[in-house]
Protein backbone atom coordinates (compact mmCIF):
# COMPACT_ATOMS: atom_id res chain seq x y z
CA UNK A 1 0.00 0.00 0.00
CA UNK A 2 1.17 3.50 -0.83
CA UNK A 3 1.88 5.68 2.23
CA UNK A 4 3.29 9.17 2.68
CA UNK A 5 2.66 12.89 2.67
CA UNK A 6 1.62 14.66 -0.53
CA UNK A 7 1.73 18.44 -0.92
CA UNK A 8 -0.98 19.25 -3.46
CA UNK A 9 -1.20 22.62 -5.19
CA UNK A 10 -5.00 23.00 -4.96
CA UNK A 11 -6.48 25.24 -7.64
CA UNK A 12 -9.26 27.77 -7.04
CA UNK A 13 -12.76 26.41 -7.44
CA UNK A 14 -11.97 22.96 -6.00
CA UNK A 15 -12.98 21.99 -2.49
CA UNK A 16 -10.60 20.11 -0.22
CA UNK A 17 -13.03 17.18 -0.34
CA UNK A 18 -12.92 17.21 -4.16
CA UNK A 19 -9.11 17.18 -4.04
CA UNK A 20 -9.08 14.18 -1.69
CA UNK A 21 -11.60 12.36 -3.91
CA UNK A 22 -9.49 13.03 -7.02
CA UNK A 23 -6.31 11.71 -5.35
CA UNK A 24 -8.19 8.62 -4.15
CA UNK A 25 -9.42 7.97 -7.68
CA UNK A 26 -6.07 8.63 -9.39
CA UNK A 27 -3.98 6.59 -6.95
CA UNK A 28 -6.61 3.91 -6.40
CA UNK A 29 -6.41 4.03 -2.59
CA UNK A 30 -9.09 4.76 0.00
CA UNK A 31 -6.93 5.99 2.87
CA UNK A 32 -6.42 9.65 1.95
CA UNK A 33 -7.05 12.60 4.27
CA UNK A 34 -6.12 16.27 4.53
CA UNK A 35 -4.59 18.14 7.45
CA UNK A 36 -6.80 21.21 7.13
CA UNK A 37 -9.41 22.64 4.80
CA UNK A 38 -8.71 25.36 2.26
CA UNK A 39 -11.54 27.62 1.13
CA UNK A 40 -12.83 26.56 -2.31
CA UNK A 41 -11.98 29.99 -3.73
CA UNK A 42 -8.44 29.86 -2.37
CA UNK A 43 -5.53 28.27 -4.16
CA UNK A 44 -2.59 26.93 -2.22
CA UNK A 45 -0.89 23.92 -0.72
CA UNK A 46 -3.19 21.26 0.67
CA UNK A 47 -1.25 18.70 2.71
CA UNK A 48 -2.61 15.19 2.14
CA UNK A 49 -1.76 12.07 4.11
CA UNK A 50 -1.83 8.77 2.24
CA UNK A 51 -2.19 5.24 3.59
CA UNK A 52 -0.64 4.68 6.99
CA UNK A 53 0.45 8.33 7.10
CA UNK A 54 -3.20 9.31 7.70
CA UNK A 55 -2.47 8.57 11.36
CA UNK A 56 -0.22 11.65 11.42
CA UNK A 57 -2.94 14.08 10.29
CA UNK A 58 -4.12 14.67 13.85
CA UNK A 59 -0.67 15.96 14.82
CA UNK A 60 -0.76 18.56 12.05
CA UNK A 61 -4.18 19.74 13.21
CA UNK A 62 -3.09 19.88 16.86
CA UNK A 63 -0.04 22.01 16.04
CA UNK A 64 -2.14 24.36 13.90
CA UNK A 65 -4.68 24.81 16.72
CA UNK A 66 -1.88 25.52 19.21
CA UNK A 67 -0.43 28.13 16.83
CA UNK A 68 -3.85 29.74 16.28
CA UNK A 69 -4.46 29.87 20.04
CA UNK A 70 -1.11 31.64 20.59
CA UNK A 71 -1.89 34.14 17.82
CA UNK A 72 -5.30 34.94 19.33
CA UNK A 73 -3.72 35.64 22.73
CA UNK A 74 -1.46 38.37 21.35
Amino acid sequence: MLSGILNLDKPRGMTSHDAVAAVRRILGIKAVGHTGTLDPEASGVLVLCLGEATQFARFFRKKRKEKDKKTEQK
